[in-house]
């Protein structure tokens, strides 16, 4: 459309043209009326329009991808994030992105204080480094997903711990290192390689730093008994525990130790487990 063309949607007023447009899709503000004319880009870019920020509903509308893991695209993930940091002027409350980097986190952190959703999956090259800057200037967080995310340590979980009294949600999940061949073709090889260890650790900086949390993914974390009896201990307000692909706990481990959690309605437990004696036993339906 030319930017002189006199039609009734040329001529709208501002207030009308964000109504309009609030509600579009991430993906249709982005591909349609930013590139209509000056004055829509203009609109498009009201901090208003940019309190939520969510592109999961495109990443789950197509197959993963093994270029999703490239440099490339992570430099246009970045980028966006960094757009609309600028754009929301500080009012930004939600992020659901995947495969950003520190340089778009550390951007965040400087300028989004009133952060309380931040979901960062599958993204190899977000570090503790970012984290810690989340952590220190995005105090109001209610809600994070570091699942996928390798180079992020229990370091980054006693930080948020520490410093995000008001997180309520954590999804830690890994992925199946138990039978990789899923991954193959939309996930580098070297990066299900580099599948976090040590599951009790970062068990035992939840249970000591989150005590608040009421929801709890840790889909197949490494942790042991020890380690879920430091979850069970010191996040006594837990309702939803997901404990899916943990194969080092048994039916009866999970038992015993979720037995103190008073307010708990769902846990999610690994359908086997791997016996003392190395066994891959299958787990029973009921707790």
């Amino acid at each position: 459309m030319d930017e002189e063309d006199g039609s009734d949607w040329g001529g709208l007023a501002p207030e009308i043209l964000i109504n309009i447009i609030s509600r579009l899709t991430i993906q249709e503000r982005w591909t349609g009326p930013m590139f209509v004319r000056k004055s829509w880009l203009t609109v498009c870019r009201d901090p208003y329009l940019w309190s939520i920020f969510d592109l999961e509903p495109w990443f789950d509308s197509y197959p993963e991808s093994i270029n999703w893991w490239s440099p490339e695209f992570e430099r246009k993930i970045d980028s966006m994030l960094r757009s609309v940091v600028d754009w929301s002027d500080g009012g930004l409350t939600e992020i659901r992105v995947r495969h950003c980097s520190d340089h778009a986190l550390s951007y965040v952190a400087d300028r989004c204080p009133n952060l309380q959703v931040l979901a960062i999956r599958s993204s190899p090259n977000v570090t503790d480094a970012s984290m810690t800057k989340i952590a220190f200037r995005c105090r109001s967080l209610k809600e994070l997903d570091i699942s996928y995310c390798h180079e992020i340590s229990d370091d980054t979980l006693v930080m948020i711990g520490r410093n995000c009294p008001n997180l309520r949600t954590l999804k830690r999940n890994l992925m199946d290192w138990s039978d990789s061949s899923q991954h193959i073709g939309s996930v580098p090889t070297e990066y299900l390689d580099a599948c976090p260890q040590d599951g009790d650790t970062e068990a035992d900086a939840i249970g000591k730093h989150m005590i608040n949390l009421e929801h709890l993914e840790i889909q197949f974390s490494r942790l042991s008994v020890k380690g879920l009896a430091s979850v069970c201990e010191g996040c006594p307000k837990l309702e939803y525990l997901d404990l899916f692909g943990c194969v080092h706990l048994s039916s009866r481990e999970i038992a015993n130790n979720v037995s103190r959690l008073k307010w708990l309605k769902e846990v999610k437990k690994p359908d086997v487990y791997v016996s003392r004696s190395g066994d891959v036993v299958q787990m029973e339906r009921e707790i």
